[in-house]
């Protein structure tokens, strides 16, 4: 389902962890997303939190790699 892209993104883990992402698509997979931030070609993977942040731990080139990889 496409959520509003008005929220909150970080990225989660290695030396760059809550690095602010600035989303322009993002799409819910039940509790899962994937995301896609204004200023970059990747997809990123993360979870929703109930307060509607995300949290994102995996990149992907393209929308059909993050797709596999949920």
């Amino acid at each position: 389902m496409a959520l509003d892209a008005d929220r909150a993104a970080a990225w989660r883990g290695g030396p760059a962890d809550g690095e602010p992402l600035r989303p322009e698509i993002v799409i819910g997979f039940h509790g899962l997303c994937l995301m896609k931030p204004v200023d970059s070609e990747d997809w990123y993977m993360g979870s929703l939190n109930d307060h509607g942040t995300v949290d994102c731990w995996s990149a992907y080139a393209d929308f059909y790699d993050a797709l596999r990889g949920l």
